[in-house]
Formats: structure tokens, C-alpha cells, sequence
């Protein structure tokens, strides 16, 4: 794949993302990017992969891999906002799983709940079927948005996650759901959560993992190599990046998901040929709707703040 230039896509370079190390890494990947496969949909959410990537780092320190250059915060936000949104399907299948990891932790139908990174809103719908009232959702890309439910999109506020928008200590979970490799700066994000959480309160995180048996035995054609995904953890690193941010512990494990054998087909490295003739096999035969769960490489995280009322 030949390197070119990408119209109106201004980088920058970044320090490790987590630690803040600027000398100490090593380069994971060079940058891999082709003009005639970036599309509206390089930037929306449960795409079909383009297999491209900035270049990738490793952070010696906190083992984080990060991309650097990057298109710095004014320019994702940009892309962010005019993204397609073709995941209508996927996002239900995702929001059930999401939902599943709610209900297994038993909490009170009074916590207030933010979601960042809500897309069109599903999760947020799935927590109302749960019992839970006060919930609320931020998505920066106008597309999910416009085609969220009339139930939902009141609960929907169109802006990038700041921690000044809202007051310290009035949520009590927040969520971040395949969200946080796309943030340019997350352990800034992960210390405006905590400011937001009441004590007690605590940060959810789903992502993906950098050394799941899936990742290494695909290396960089692996969907989680991405031009949206600017870092990507591993326990570890994730870990370390809760700790820097101050939270007072956190439990993190693998994480299952289940979508439609069309959706695995889709993230698949297939040649494009194959790929093209095994989605519509899959489509007009109807297998492709079988739901299968698979441990895809993805980490399930909660952190908590300190519960300092006790």
C-alpha cells in the first residue's frame, strides 16, 4: 500500500499518551495510509477495516502503544464530527453486551450515569430497559446522533468529552465503551472522570487489548490497528494508567463480545476478493446473522475512586 497525502489532515507529534515519555519508546509499526481507502467512514465507529495506521509507538515505560504523529485534538474533532454512521446492527449487538455488564454489577437504580462516546444512543436505551433514569450520553459525530431513537436523543448531547462541562462529583459511574483509544489525551480524560465521580463512584472501560492472542497473531492486520485508534492498552498499561490518574484500585479482565457472523466476517484481514464474495454469501444466505460470542481481544476495566465518606 502506497504512503500519501491525506487532504486537510494536519499531525502532530505526542508524547506517550499515559506517562507522559518523550524519549524512551520504540517504534511498534511505521505509518501505513492510502489516499483511495480514506473515506467519510475512517472516522465512524464499526466500519469495515481499511487496515491503515499511523505510525505506532511503544512506550518503554508504561508499555502503552500510541500513535505519533497523530491528527492533533482540532482535527479529530473535525473528523469526528462529519463521520458516517453505518453501524446501526452492530451498535444494537454491542449495547446488549454492554448492558449485561451493568446488570451483573447490581447497582442501584439511582445511580446517575454518563456514557462517553455514545454514538446513536443504544446503550443509553439498553440502561432504560434496565430501570435506571438518570442517564446521559456524549457523542462528537453528528451522524449517530441524527439517527439515535426519540426515546434517546434528548438524553444526547453533541460534544467532545471536557471534565469542564460538567460539575466535580455528580456522576456516579461513568461509562467509556470502545472509546478511549480515540482520545488524544486519555490519562487527562481518566483524571477529569474521576474529579466527575462521586466517592465511591466508578470509571467503566471496555477496550481493546494490545496482547490478546488475536493481536499477535495478526500483528497489524488486526481491525485494531486503526488511523481512529490512537493508543492501545494492555492490562498493564491500562493499569498504569489508572494508577497515574489517581484512582484507588481497579479490576480488569478479558472481555467477550457477541455480534453476527457477518460482523466477525467484516473485521476479518481477508483478501478484499474473498472478503467481498464471503459477505454477500453471508448475507443473502442469512448465516450471516448467527450471533457468535468470541474472545475477540477486548478488556473489561472498572476503576474506582476513593470512597473517602466512609
Amino acid at each position: 500500500m502506497r504512503v500519501t497525502q491525506i487532504p486537510n489532515l494536519r499531525l502532530a507529534t505526542r508524547a506517550c499518551p499515559v506517562c507522559g515519555e518523550t524519549v524512551r519508546y520504540s517504534v511498534f509499526a511505521e505509518q501505513l495510509l492510502d489516499a483511495e481507502r480514506w473515506t467519510a467512514a475512517a472516522f465512524s465507529s464499526r466500519k469495515l477495516p481499511e487496515y491503515m495506521h499511523f505510525r505506532v509507538l511503544r512506550c518503554s515505560t508504561c508499555r502503552v502503544l500510541y500513535s505519533s504523529p497523530a491528527p492533533d485534538p482540532e482535527t479529530i474533532s473535525s473528523l469526528y464530527r462529519s463521520a458516517s454512521f453505518e453501524a446501526r446492527a452492530e451498535s444494537i449487538w454491542a449495547a446488549r453486551g454492554h448492558a449485561q455488564l451493568i446488570r451483573a454489577a447490581r447497582l442501584s437504580m439511582e445511580t446517575r450515569i454518563l456514557d462517553i462516546g455514545a454514538g446513536d444512543g443504544t446503550f443509553l436505551e439498553a440502561l432504560l430497559d434496565l430501570g435506571f433514569r438518570d442517564v446521559l450520553g456524549i457523542e462528537p459525530s453528528t451522524a449517530p446522533i441524527e439517527r439515535a431513537s426519540a426515546r434517546v436523543k434528548p438524553l444526547l448531547k453533541q460534544l467532545s468529552f471536557k471534565g469542564e462541562n460538567f460539575k466535580p462529583e455528580s456522576f456516579d459511574l461513568i461509562t467509556c465503551l470502545q472509546t478511549i483509544e480515540h482520545v488524544f489525551h486519555p490519562a487527562e480524560l481518566a483524571r477529569d472522570v474521576l474529579r466527575l465521580l462521586r466517592p465511591g463512584g466508578k470509571f467503566l472501560v471496555v477496550c481493546h487489548n494490545s496482547r490478546s492472542l488475536s493481536a499477535r497473531l495478526l500483528g497489524t492486520r488486526s481491525p485494531i490497528f486503526d488511523v481512529e485508534h490512537l493508543q492501545i492498552f494492555s492490562k498493564d498499561s491500562l493499569r498504569f494508567l489508572f494508577e497515574v490518574a489517581g484512582y484507588h484500585q481497579s479490576h480488569i479482565r478479558m472481555f467477550w463480545n457477541t455480534y453476527p457472523a457477518e460482523y466477525w466476517a467484516k473485521l476479518f484481514p481477508f483478501p478484499d476478493r474473498v472478503k467481498r464474495a464471503a459477505l454477500r454469501f453471508l448475507s443473502s444466505s442469512g448465516v450471516g446473522r448467527f450471533p457468535i460470542p468470541l474472545a475477540a481481544g477486548n478488556l473489561i476495566a472498572w476503576a474506582e475512586k476513593k470512597n473517602t465518606l466512609r
